[in-house]
């Protein structure tokens, strides 16, 4: 098939902005909440408010949510994908640059490629991505630092195992293109297409369901966005977004996990810290944190409920470099440093029903952190297992609207376009696989 020419840059590092991508505002006209640092540091602290030790002390309490307990970690996957703020936590609002184009495009697994990054890709095969001798972990140097497209993916065994899954999932759409006869010098560029269109369906179709509700999401890919649009030349991250709905994700994260089928709970800090080679017993296996059929259900999500796990309240020093050890601290603090208005402003912009004060459960004199509000919001308005009004139209409008400002996504080339793979198409075909015999190459792009 002959490729329009807009298709032969896919997969070119050229293609993306020469400087860092901007961040920018999703309400604009709002002002600013303003809130007392030392308020904020206090309800993220230890006996804060949003420290959920003293709720499971409770006899009789769980906080099982409905979702795998994986999700919160694709999710990680997807913000390490479109953002990299390297400001420090207190920097003024208007400073932070993002490091990542703000595309779907796994830039942090594919880098520049094998010819701007070639550390990352086998030598001897430079079409696939170079893993350790056993194939469990990323390749790194001789002081256990990984060699890998983006080191955030590192931080622990959870986002460590995604990245190396779909460096797997790679390798192996190289094997099946090869099998089916592309020539040698379209293989890579083939397999980088078709890895990334799978990965963007899986977002769109699989991923945000489950974030915002189904019908949220069929609402804006039919209808469009009502507050955030962005073209190819100036798609941005609005910092409502970067900075409060899509680190919703940390509610869910649970203190412990099961790494094999009958194996102990772990504790996810200290004990899953990354940042250094992968002990042998410290494998994962993915079916303990993703549904996968025939296989018995996964552990379960930590409900959305405004309060995160202790081991997020005191995170180790190898993580946050000794400041700021608590995300819920630290997540607060962001939101003001950038200044974001109060949850209560924005859902009257949308038009959503505000949350009560006994909803909220906190007396924000003056209005609510919008990051704050939106997990209460998903505890009373989404039943604890997704995003409510604010968070979900924030979270739906993005991650939709980033696609269809990035010219070689799926949504905007081909809008119809089914995984061909296999089907049906989950996560789990993504990140595990399945051979169906179905073909990798996506007919469209063809190069």
């Amino acid at each position: 098939m002959t490729t329009p020419d807009h298709c032969l840059s896919l997969v070119r590092a050229a293609d993306r902005p020469l400087g860092t991508a901007r961040y920018g505002r999703m309400f604009a006209g709002l002002d600013p909440l303003g809130v007392a640092s030392e308020q904020l540091t206090r309800a993220g602290d230890a006996g804060g408010i949003c420290d959920a030790a003293a709720v499971l002390a409770a006899p009789g309490s769980h906080d099982d949510g409905r979702e795998a307990a994986g999700w919160p970690f694709f999710g990680q996957l997807v913000a390490h994908d479109i953002t990299a703020d390297r400001s420090p936590l207190t920097t003024d609002a208007a400073a932070p640059r993002n490091a990542r184009s703000p595309r779907l495009n796994l830039e942090t697994v594919y880098a520049d490629g094998p010819i701007g990054s070639p550390f990352l890709f086998d030598r001897e095969d430079p079409d696939k991505f170079l893993l350790s001798a056993d194939g469990a972990d990323v390749p790194r140097n001789n002081q256990g630092v990984a060699l890998i497209g983006d080191p955030r993916n590192d931080v622990h065994l959870f986002s460590l195992s995604l990245h190396v899954a779909l460096l797997h999932a790679h390798n192996r759409i190289v094997d099946r293109l090869r099998r089916e006869g592309v020539p040698a010098a379209d293989v890579f560029d083939q397999a980088r297409i078709c890895l990334t269109w799978h990965y963007q369906w899986v977002v769109v179709h699989d991923f945000l369901p489950r974030v915002v509700g189904a019908q949220l999401v069929e609402e804006v890919l039919s209808e469009g966005a009502r507050w955030y649009t962005s073209s190819p030349s100036q798609a941005f991250i609005p910092l409502e977004f970067a900075d409060a709905a899509f680190r919703y994700g940390h509610g869910q994260i649970r203190y412990a996990y099961r790494l094999i089928a009958n194996g102990p709970q772990v504790p996810l800090f200290p004990d899953l810290v990354g940042f250094g080679p992968l002990p042998a017993d410290r494998r994962l296996d993915l079916a303990q944190i993703f549904d996968v059929p025939g296989q018995p259900a996964a552990q379960r999500a930590k409900r959305l409920d405004g309060r995160l796990a202790a081991g997020l309240i005191g995170l180790p020093a190898q993580v946050t470099g000794g400041a700021y050890h608590s995300l819920a601290a630290r997540d607060l603090l962001r939101g003001e440093t950038t200044g974001l208005s109060s949850g209560e402003a924005v859902a009257a912009v949308i038009g959503a029903q505000p949350l009560s004060a006994d909803e909220l459960g906190y007396d924000w004199p003056h209005g609510t952190p919008l990051w704050f509000y939106i997990l209460k919001e998903a505890e009373h308005r989404g039943g604890g297992d997704r995003l409510g009004p604010v968070g979900g139209r924030i979270v739906a409008e993005v991650l939709i609207g980033l696609l269809r400002a990035d010219p070689v996504s799926y949504l905007s080339l081909e809008p119809d376009w089914t995984p061909t793979l296999a089907a049906p198409f989950g996560v789990t075909d993504l990140l595990i696989g399945r051979d169906t015999g179905a073909r990798a190459r996506i007919g469209a792009v063809d190069v």
